[in-house]
């Protein structure tokens, strides 16, 4: 619809710059009170912006410490990418704090440290808990409320955290419904399955895990699948849907504790019939059809 409007605006800049170099070309132009005017050759011309044009902001210096942090962790300074994203981190730096919890959490090039781990998401969690859904720095905020839930689930007695499913939950749920994140919907229906931390509420478990097997979660596709193969409380059986799911979630589960996966897959497939299988094909052609749009 607005193709048109484009073409004549660029004709209309293309003729402005054309009468521009040829003013420029004969050497004179006229002032706007139609005196002739000499203009000076570029170089005599100042190269001091307009006041009304602003100026590219100056980098912060503690998005230069998180650059400078990440860049020396890519090259394997650990001690140096550490201490700058530390700097970064106390300078409230949600990505920097991010990434410190996600070093300790999982011990990546040091020793573990969920106590550490744990201060960082929590920092994350209690100042940017309002940020924007669907920002850049939103899916790693949704992921510290995750990584929260995770360990209100077991615990950490050296950091004085008790185990607490209940407030696991809580931060599952705002992660899943505040920030939309597929691992806080996966983690939650999980809960919700398995009656963790509240009641178990098979039909509201199958919603958030379809939800997160939507966005191509492929725990909760698996999760799912098993849930409508096998049928529960509110939750009609749908064995060829079931199987659709679990082949999806097979397709993804490459690390060596996605195993459980793979075998619910093989036992699915194993008691499924001719036509459910051919059914689940049928579910599954269109799925990556419609997943491509």
């Amino acid at each position: 619809m607005r193709r048109p409007r484009r073409v004549r605006t660029q004709a209309a800049v293309a003729s402005i710059f054309f009468l521009a170099v040829a003013g420029l070309a004969a050497g004179r132009a006229h002032a706007f009170d139609g005196t002739a005017q000499t203009l000076q050759p570029y170089e005599m011309q100042p190269l001091t912006p307009p006041a009304n044009v602003p100026l590219a902001p100056q980098v912060r210096p503690v998005d230069e410490a998180f650059r400078t942090g990440a860049q020396a962790l890519r090259a394997g300074q650990t001690a140096k990418g550490i201490d700058a994203l530390g700097y970064a981190a106390a300078q409230g730096h949600a990505m920097a704090q991010w990434k410190l919890g996600r070093i300790y959490m999982d011990g990546d090039g040091v020793k573990r440290d969920d106590a550490k781990a744990f201060e960082y998401f929590q920092k994350i969690a209690s100042s940017h808990a309002e940020d924007y859904p669907g920002t850049a720095q939103s899916r790693f905020v949704a992921n510290a409320f995750v990584a929260l839930g995770s360990y209100y689930l077991i615990g950490i007695p050296s950091a004085g955290v008790k185990r607490d499913p209940s407030r696991a939950r809580d931060m599952f749920s705002y992660a899943a419904s505040y920030f939309g994140d597929a691992d806080g919907q996966y983690q939650l229906g999980k809960l919700y399955l398995e009656g963790v931390g509240g009641p178990r509420d098979a039909r509201n478990a199958g919603r958030w895990l379809t939800l997160a097997s939507q966005k191509g979660q492929y725990e909760a596709q698996a999760t799912l699948g098993v849930l409508l193969f096998r049928g529960d409380e509110g939750v009609p059986r749908q064995r060829a849907r079931g199987l659709m799911w679990l082949t999806l979630a097979r397709d993804s589960a490459v690390r060596p504790e996605d195993k459980w996966v793979v075998n619910a897959h093989e036992q699915a497939f194993a008691e499924a019939t001719p036509d459910e299988r051919e059914k689940a094909l049928g579910y599954l052609e269109v799925w990556l059809k419609t997943a491509k749009r």
